[in-house]
């Protein structure tokens, strides 16, 4: 579709010279002779640029300017004029003027400049969108004390310097907290850099954090830029800190304390301006004392902490949260909201959620997706790994099958904890990782993607 333009001068021949090179250019051109006649054209249609005279009969350029700014604020507006001076075009550009042109006009130019302005306004409508979008992908939906608590420290804690450490159970909303203390600090025009800690073997967490040369080890075929580089003057959020080995914790610590680095085979040093978010899902005081995790390295992290709290001690939450997720996967999903029953409220409120958030919101998910009637009441809710089975479910045929339904029962929901982690899920219970995947093939437990 063409982009639409207005020209508004009292000279019929600029007008139809104008209007002739704009349409070649494959706009849409109307004209108008008057300030009075352009603000009766917005009352039909909205323009997206409109070249506007200084000079007019009636009110004049400015004063239409003005008017048009305050009713169409997002309009892109480019002056022209026969009768320049800095005065006037300090006035335009102070009333919103994209630019100011003078006559006689350089058509070329003209063109150019008003391309210019239009893609601005493109921009910037892309611009509000997306930070339309951040903010309802990364609200924090809730209205409960300890919510209320959350928000109130974030308000507090983002606009500073100092470095925060937040603490929560898988599922429970770190790296939003993370990135709502991002989108509220003096950094929040810049990067927001994540490194998930747990996800990046042992061998090349070193790299992704600070970089390395061409040829540093097999493989380096080309230099890379690190984590702590790509977020010099912006934020980098170091997820699942307490998984990160001893020997890259040391690293990390000095480059905390010196805010300077060298990349794998470098010897030059690298200076960056770095706020660090961490995160963690496990308790870092105990891991000190077990020898795994640096107290050093705690205390530079932990200036600030965070506690995010499980959502089963905010049940009041799951209405709020389960009318956001409804509205979110229904439309992403072109489907009607469903109406979710006080009865399915009331399961939901009494299920203890080891997944937190995440598990609540995967739920709603697979409600949207596979249901069909409308309305959704307890009994058509999916199977929740921590309900309480019903008694017909103790009718078992033999021991055999009583165990194995509890194992299953028991793996399932410490398989939900760690987010399908299954390595760190056989450390908590306690077993040999390859005897946990041969349990849950046998049990017919499949590990989520």
């Amino acid at each position: 579709m063409p982009h639409s333009i207005l020209i508004v001068d009292d000279e019929p021949g600029i007008r139809q010279s104008l209007a002739g090179v704009f349409e070649d250019e494959g706009f849409d051109v109307a004209t108008a002779e008057s300030g009075e006649q352009a603000l009766r054209e917005f009352e039909q249609r909205l323009y997206a640029c409109v070249l506007l005279d200084v000079w007019l009969p009636g009110i004049d350029g400015l004063e239409t300017l003005e008017r048009l700014k305050t009713a169409y604020p997002d309009v892109s507006v480019v002056m022209i004029s026969g009768h320049g001076n800095i005065e006037t075009a300090v006035k335009a550009t102070k009333l919103g003027a994209f630019d100011f042109v003078e006559k006689p006009l350089s058509l070329d130019k003209t063109v150019l400049v008003v391309k210019n302005a239009i893609k601005r306004q493109e921009l910037e409508a892309a611009n509000t969108e997306m930070r339309a979008k951040l903010e309802r992908d990364f609200m924090m939906v809730g209205d409960s004390v300890p919510m209320r608590a959350l928000r109130q420290q974030i308000s507090y804690a983002a606009p500073t310097t100092g470095r925060i450490l937040i603490y929560g159970e898988s599922g429970t909303g770190k790296e939003l907290v993370a990135r709502a203390l991002h989108a509220r600090s003096l950094r929040a025009s810049q990067a927001f850099i994540e490194v998930n800690c747990a996800a990046i073997p042992e061998e090349l967490i070193e790299s992704e954090l600070f970089g390395h040369v061409k040829g540093a080890f097999t493989g380096a075929t080309q230099a890379k830029r690190g984590k702590f580089e790509q977020a010099d003057d912006a934020t980098l959020f170091l997820d699942e800190i307490g998984d990160m080995s001893l020997r890259t914790q040391s690293k990390v610590l000095r480059a905390l304390e010196e805010q300077r680095f060298q990349a794998v085979g470098s010897e030059s040093t690298i200076s960056v301006d770095v706020r660090v978010i961490a995160a963690t899902n496990k308790k870092l005081e105990a891991e000190i004392e077990k020898g795994l995790f640096r107290a050093d390295l705690f205390y530079r992290l932990n200036v600030i902490p965070f506690e995010i709290p499980p959502l089963r001690e905010r049940l009041e939450d799951i209405p709020l949260l389960v009318e956001y997720f409804n509205r979110e996967f229904s439309q992403s999903n072109k489907r009607e909201p469903k109406e979710f029953t006080p009865a399915a409220i009331e399961r939901m409120q009494s299920y203890n959620w080891p997944g937190n958030v995440r598990e609540l919101r995967n739920t709603v998910e697979r409600v949207i997706i596979m249901r069909i009637d409308p309305k959704v009441d307890a009994e058509d809710l999916p199977i929740l790994s921590g309900d309480a089975p019903p008694a017909s479910s103790y009718n078992f045929d033999s021991y055999r099958d009583a165990a194995d339904a509890y194992e299953r029962e028991y793996i399932t929901r410490k398989l939900a904890e760690t987010e399908g982690n299954v390595s760190r899920t056989a450390e908590i219970m306690g077993i040999d990782r390859s005897h946990l995947y041969r349990r849950m093939k046998t049990l017919g437990i499949h590990q989520k993607g």
